[in-house]
């Protein structure tokens, strides 16, 4: 299956109390909506994302120099309520998706989605007519406040009966043509749904609630964030856990030729030369592939993209790294670091290097002091020494997860 990832990010986050909205705060060494968007933006069945902005956003153009992956992203301006900017959003889909089309719906103040979390949600959803969302039972029990009363504290007007009540989160997901008319439909009646699953309500329908986790949160206050920091430190430490470790190397050559740029750690570099190669012929990118294959025994990056298909020609070498990523996953395995280093006479690396190293921190769905970029050059020895091409070597590490440990 395919979907659509439609991220609302047009709030002001007022109650979180900070100058920039609440996506863009610093957590675990990314941004919040780094963490919100990693999930997507290493999934193959992920056909494209569509942010909504606040108008003039001047954190965005930052961030999105950091993104590396094979997934399309496009910004629009959102709207002053979060079901317009999920509207403006679905617009920018017209002539791309068709009415059955899947669309998720994420929070980007929601920086926790675990991956088995988003897989759940698209298997029991992927069959259904119309859709529905990750939602937890309701925990605590749950008071009605004297609605008299306004502030900090109000006398209790009852105790709600929490059985049927759940807590709902994101993603939602929903047929693209419904979910369209559902808003369509709300906004006429100038009504503004809290989330996407109200809007098909008020259409008579009933979608599906699908059981994820409570640790999935949304950072609404400054106090979340360390409740969200503590959640994806236990979600690696966790991971790897008595793991067994694993190391790996890999090595990439690439001749230039004509050209006037040259793809290197999945950032376009302006150059006097191009590479000679099959795909785009990233070098950097093809090392780490070979690194992590090797490291996980799955034989090298010729054996699982070779240059002979045509499937592969003048391809973004950041899917190679997705789909490798993703070999890792089913094999139970977790990326500690990695160390790179570029082997050439030119282009300089040192104005591309922090771009590099976020973007293949988001590749590898690690924080970026996971991920260290050198280079050097050889003194004037040899090929590289002349000019002729350039190189990469990679040194990876892995670890094997506890759980995937216990089940085998």
């Amino acid at each position: 299956m395919r979907y659509w990832l439609i991220m609302p990010a047009a709030g002001s986050g007022r109650r979180f109390g900070a100058a920039s909205p609440k996506q863009y705060a610093l957590l675990e060494g990314r941004s919040v909506i780094e963490w919100a968007l990693s999930p997507f933006l290493r999934d193959a069945r992920c056909a494209g994302i569509v942010i909504a902005l606040p108008p003039e956003d001047r954190e965005w153009p930052r961030i999105a120099t950091r993104l590396s992956a094979a997934v399309p992203v496009v910004a629009v301006t959102g709207g002053d309520q979060r079901s317009r900017s999920v509207r403006l959003a679905l617009e920018a889909l017209v002539g791309r998706a068709d009415p059955p089309d899947w669309v998720v719906v994420h929070d980007a103040a929601r920086p926790c989605l675990a991956q088995e979390d988003l897989d759940r949600l698209l298997e029991q959803l992927g069959s259904h007519s119309l859709g529905g969302l990750l939602a937890t039972p309701a925990a605590d029990t749950l008071k009605r406040a004297d609605s008299s009363h306004a502030g900090s504290s109000s006398p209790v007007a009852e105790t709600v009966e929490r059985t049927a009540l759940w807590r709902a989160l994101t993603p939602q997901m929903f047929r693209y043509g419904r979910l369209r008319a559902a808003l369509d439909a709300a906004h006429a009646g100038q009504r503004f749904p809290t989330d996407e699953a109200q809007a098909l309500e008020w259409q008579g329908e009933q979608p599906l609630l699908v059981r994820g986790a409570a640790s999935n949160l949304k950072i609404t206050t400054a106090e979340d964030l360390v409740l969200a920091a503590a959640i994806l430190r236990a979600r690696d430490d966790g991971k790897l856990q008595g793991a067994h470790m694993r190391t790996g190397s890999g090595f990439d050559v690439h001749a230039f030729g004509p050209g006037d740029f040259l793809m290197l750690g999945g950032v376009r570099i302006a150059h006097t030369r191009g590479i000679v190669a099959h795909s785009d012929g990233d070098v950097l990118l093809h090392a780490l592939c070979d690194a992590l294959l090797g490291a996980a025994g799955l034989g090298d990056i010729g054996q699982h993209f070779p240059d002979s298909d045509p499937r592969w020609r003048g391809t973004d070498s950041r899917r190679f790294v997705t789909e490798v990523v993703r070999m890792l996953s089913e094999r139970g395995l977790a990326i500690v670091n990695a160390d790179l280093t570029v082997l050439a006479e030119s282009p300089k690396v040192s104005p591309h290097r922090d771009a590099m190293r976020s973007g293949i921190a988001a590749l590898l769905g690690v924080a970026e002091d996971c991920v260290n970029i050198k280079a050097t050059t050889t003194e004037g020895l040899g090929f590289l020494g002349r000019g002729e091409g350039i190189a990469a070597q990679a040194m990876v590490l892995l670890g094997e997860k506890a759980a995937w440990r216990a089940r085998s």
